[in-house]
């Protein structure tokens, strides 16, 4: 597990994540020109008050990942 420090909303916080969500999250903030900070705080104000941060990350790879980016 890594650790990833930033600001949500003024606070500085910390996720663990496996190092393969860390390469996704960074790939994928890249690709659509966001920085990882700001889509953390983006799933951080969506995700259900039932489910962890690193968990909410997490799924939003996954859907990210698993949804077509065009149609055929």
């Amino acid at each position: 597990m890594k650790k990833i420090s930033i600001s949500l909303s003024g606070h500085q916080t910390s996720i663990k994540l496996e190092p393969e969500f860390i390469d996704a999250l960074r790939t994928l903030a890249h690709n659509m020109g966001k920085s990882v900070a700001s889509i953390i705080n983006e799933i951080d104000s969506t995700r259900p008050a039932t489910r962890n941060l690193s968990s909410a990350v997490r799924v939003w790879i996954l859907n990210q990942m698993t949804i077509p980016t065009s149609e055929h």
